[in-house]
């Protein structure tokens, strides 16, 4: 999933977290973003942004369906949402909790089959809460999911296959540190799927889009919706395939279409009375520190700001879609935003959600060209290093492959630039290996966001 892109580009906000509020956009100016984003920078085919304030509610649209595609994207346009699925499953828990039927602190394994072992650190189980606000320990995806590159296994990654990976060793004591996990999200769906006796697409039916008339939000989009549904692009337009892992559905199965996602928030405003007015007003309240962002996560929503200043946001991503929805509790202002390709709209959100927080400018992203290097040479640069703050960087050698895992992302493949130089071809993420006089590796450098962040090697070098 492109998670990582979508929670990395918070750092935008954070720097900007006290932000003050400033006059909402006008729809002409919504509208000149989109242009930009699709006819400026090429970043997408189609895209949709919906608001709901005081003063009404109004959905801007720009763009097509598809390359090729004379139908122009609307309110109605059903797009893949990623990890705003997360929302859904997090209501689903503050819901499941006011009904009586869950407890936030109840352990996990309580609602798994009885053979399934779920790791304990220092006496400290994983609860319900932990998975809902990222504290798990879990990993961004299971230790035995199939590498980022192979799309295509995502499909036959099995529930069976998240069981056996759920034994292994935690990193730290759940409830510890904020880390973001698909892994979490996912079996949060199916632990609360297996309490109320049904799959998840049928639970999020019965508990959220039934109850707000969301007709458009579904996991597998029926043959009436086809027509609807746009087709998702890469960060080059090309076309991207299908996101499609059935083994994590709460961490981001669902399509959706601004219209419903406006008709969520509404809810959540409480411009629209909602059987889930007193989940919705829960999820807040349960709130944990995210450090490597500076923010705050609550049940599904990141937290931006503090007291009366802050508001809610979550990202998604797939492979060719990005989302992004967010409100102010203080302005009762909500917005939606969605493309048919994969770079983040999570600054346009922002934006929109408080004028104040500026737009990305990125800088064209560097053609790179990868070399042959040895194994030998791969095999020296594994091991772990060290970034500070209590964070590890993972780096292994796997076959012909070397790969990196970095808090709060999967674990991607590095591609050699340069004998000591290397990048990851699915974002836009560059290391730079270091080595002393006598050629052993000292540490790394971690290039991203136009920041250049060092790393020291921890275990002896070679």
């Amino acid at each position: 999933m492109s998670d990582n892109r979508r929670v990395v580009c918070l750092v935008a906000a954070m720097v900007s977290a006290a932000a003050s509020l400033a006059a909402q956009p006008s729809e002409a100016e919504v509208r000149q973003i989109l242009v930009d984003r699709v006819d400026v920078r090429h970043a997408s085919v189609g895209m949709v942004a919906g608001i709901v304030a005081p003063k009404g509610r109004v959905v801007i649209s720009y763009g097509h369906p598809d390359v090729g595609d004379p139908r122009a994207v609307n309110g109605d346009t059903v797009f893949e949402v990623g990890s705003v699925t997360k929302l859904f499953t997090a209501l689903l828990l503050a819901d499941m909790v006011v009904r009586g039927e869950v407890g936030l602190n109840d352990p996990v394994n309580e609602y798994l089959p009885g053979n399934v072992r779920v790791a304990v650190k220092d006496g400290r189980a994983i609860t319900l809460a932990d998975l809902a606000t990222h504290t798990s320990g879990l990993p961004f995806f299971p230790s035995n999911f199939p590498p980022v590159e192979d799309r295509a296994a995502y499909a036959r990654y099995t529930v069976e296959q998240l069981y056996e990976s759920l034994s292994s060793e935690l990193p730290r004591a759940p409830g510890n540190r904020w880390e973001y996990s698909n892994t979490g999200g996912g079996l949060l769906g199916l632990a609360l799927s297996r309490r109320a006796g049904m799959d998840y697409e049928s639970l999020v039916r019965a508990r959220i889009t039934g109850p707000l008339g969301l007709e458009s939000t579904v996991v597998a989009v029926p043959p009436p919706m086809k027509p609807r549904l746009a087709a998702g692009h890469d960060d080059q337009l090309g076309a991207a395939p299908k996101w499609d892992l059935p083994a994590l559905p709460g961490a981001g199965s669902l399509h959706s279409t601004a219209n419903d996602l406006l008709d969520l928030l509404a809810a959540f405003l409480g411009y629209t009375k909602s059987p889930l007015a007193l989940a919705m007003a829960a999820m807040p309240e349960t709130s944990r520190p995210n450090e490597l962002f500076g923010v705050n996560q609550a049940l599904g929503w990141f937290v931006i700001g503090k007291g009366d200043e802050r508001f809610f946001i979550h990202e998604g991503g797939t492979f060719g879609f990005a989302s992004c929805v967010a409100y102010d509790p203080k302005t009762r202002v909500g917005v939606v935003v969605l493309s048919n390709a994969s770079p983040s709209v999570g600054d346009i959100a922002r934006h929109l959600v408080r004028a104040s927080f500026p737009l990305d400018t990125p800088a064209p992203r560097k053609q790179r060209r990868e070399i042959a290097v040895g194994a030998g040479l791969l095999d020296l640069y594994a091991g772990q290093y060290d970034p500070g703050g209590g964070w590890k960087y993972t780096v292994t050698h796997e076959g012909d492959a070397l790969r990196i895992q970095l808090p709060a992302a999967p674990r991607y493949r590095l591609f050699a630039e340069t004998e000591r130089d290397f990048f990851l071809k699915e974002t836009d993420i560059q290391v730079t290996f270091e080595r002393d006089d006598n050629g052993r590796v000292t540490g790394l450098i971690l290039h991203l966001w136009g920041m250049n962040l060092p790393a020291k090697r921890l275990e002896t070098p070679k």
